[in-house]
């Protein structure tokens, strides 16, 4: 090993989320390198190494109750973790690439995030680390780790500041059209920065408070239930709404408000004449608004942070089991992602905006079905950001305190602060787009291609696996995609915002 010698104490520590401390950490050792490390037959050493249990005597502690999550609860917290806000934007990033362009870019990114978390779980098996931070530890010292740390935290800061932007966006619509409103008041409820706030300290916080990832499961399958039935509303609506949109005055049978049909149009694009084609899907589009295309998927597919979490927490571990849990979530999101963006595309064509569920609202906001399909989303996001939450939670305390045990004070204060830091972001945030697009295009090449390979490369011992052997290759070039994907999206986003382009697809 090339890296720095890490202390077995401190390796392990890293084990269990929020760190806990095992009795039996006096007689454990890493995994010794001969052999291979993955095959099934480890999954008992595996379980000996990272969570003693069974007949050895220990002390009690509070976090005893890791390695209990089962397969399926670790698919929805996985699935959950994947799931977020992204779903909304893509049907404006298919209308801005066309169905196969979108279709070949989604296909990639879902098969190189699969092959990154294959990149992460090896690591971990070889020096037996299921903890992020500690992976860039042992691959490059104190650097490594707050590189990591300092992407974690970026990566889902962004994502729970998307989140919340929606809670902040579509709660007031909500409930101005459960009064029947049709114009927005002042009272404070109909304000999206109170909602937000209160929503965040009465569902949120009480959620980020628990100690570990597997109490959410059931959560995160009640969440996903939320967006299939988004899913189904959207595919639903594509054979409800009629395009072109109907002009003012026309009777519309199937209940679409005619006096907000496309006259009064002010979405973020300019709406555009049914005789220009705008009810014909296009297959391969370019413009300027391409360059939020790439991040807002790779954004989409981020779960990293949370694949080593979910791993440490499950009931008789294996990279094999792990493994299978990841590709079923990436799997089943592809297939919600992919559905969505194309029946909310059909649906509205060229003039659907980056936040799909907004121009439904220009169609109809007192439509009942929207209005439940704005119920579920919100429930939905709302319940993925605790989860979220922890891995951020962790990389602060692998930053800052590192070796401490557990303490209720720095637990709640960590998820207090990150809260209400957030909140501020999203009440002063000018555009989702905006934190999509940035994040993206900055966190995420790292937490799904650069890490995970250049980790993988310097963690795997030269005898197994030489510098220039196929595997070693294969994940040099993973971090190189990265790089170029990374250099590529920032400099289309500085571009357009330059040119201005970037305010139209975002203005909310």
């Amino acid at each position: 090993m090339e890296g720095p010698e890490l202390p077995v104490q401190a390796e392990m520590v890293e084990l269990v989320p929020n760190g806990k401390h095992a009795a039996a950490l006096g007689t454990t050792t890493i995994p010794s390198l001969p052999g291979d490390r993955f095959d099934e037959n480890q999954c008992g050493a595996e379980m000996e190494e990272f969570l003693p249990h069974g007949t050895e005597k220990k002390q009690t502690h509070f976090t005893d109750f890791e390695g209990k999550t089962s397969f399926g609860m670790s698919v929805f917290n996985l699935s959950n973790a994947i799931m977020g806000s992204g779903i909304l934007g893509l049907a404006y990033a298919m209308a801005n690439t066309g169905i196969i362009l979108f279709l070949f870019l989604l296909t990639a990114v879902a098969l190189l995030s699969s092959y990154s978390i294959h990149l992460l779980l090896k690591s971990s098996g070889i020096v037996g680390i299921r903890a992020y931070e500690q992976l860039g530890f042992r691959a490059f010292g104190t650097p490594g780790k707050l590189a990591a740390a300092i992407a974690i935290t970026l990566q889902n800061i962004g994502a729970m500041s998307s989140y919340l932007y929606i809670v902040k966006s579509e709660v007031p619509l909500v409930i101005q059209t459960f009064l029947n409103l049709e114009e927005k008041t002042t009272d404070w409820y109909l304000n999206g920065n109170y909602l937000v706030i209160l929503v965040s300290v009465t569902i949120i916080l009480p959620l980020a408070l628990m100690k570990q990832l597997g109490y959410l499961g059931y959560a995160s399958g009640f969440s996903l239930s939320c967006m299939v039935f988004f899913l189904i509303s959207v595919i639903y609506k594509k054979f409800q709404i009629p395009c072109p949109l109907p002009e003012q005055g026309g009777n519309i049978t199937s209940g679409i408000n005619a006096t907000l049909g496309s006259e009064h149009w002010d979405g973020p694009a300019a709406p555009l004449p049914p005789e220009v084609g705008a009810c014909t899907p296009s297959f391969f589009t370019l413009n300027s608004q391409t360059a939020y295309t790439i991040p807002i998927m790779a954004f989409a597919f981020v779960c990293h942070p949370e694949v080593l979490p979910i791993y440490t927490e499950l009931k008789d571990p294996s990279k094999k089991k792990m493994q299978c849990i990841s590709n079923i979530s990436i799997t089943v999101m592809y297939l919600m992602y992919f559905l969505a963006a194309l029946f909310g595309y059909l649906t509205f064509y060229g003039r659907v905006e980056s936040e799909l569920l907004h121009t439904y609202s220009r169609v109809d906001p007192f439509d009942v079905l929207i209005l439940c399909v704005r119920v579920a989303v919100l429930t939905a996001v709302t319940l993925t950001v605790p989860i979220v939450l922890f891995p951020v939670r962790r990389a602060i305390q692998q930053m800052l305190f590192q070796g401490k045990n557990f303490s209720w004070i720095r637990h709640v204060a960590i998820a207090v602060i990150l809260l209400t830091f957030i909140n501020l972001l999203v009440i002063f945030a000018p555009s989702i787009l905006g934190i999509f697009g940035l994040i993206g295009a900055t966190s995420a090449p790292c937490l799904i291609f650069i890490f995970p390979a250049i980790f993988y490369i310097r963690i795997m011992p030269k005898d197994k696996e030489p510098l220039r052997s196929t595997p070693k290759i294969l994940a040099a070039c993973f971090a190189l995609l990265g790089v170029l994907f990374m250099i590529m999206s920032l400099s289309f986003i500085i571009t357009d915002w330059a040119t201005g382009g970037g305010r139209s697809g975002g203005s909310h």
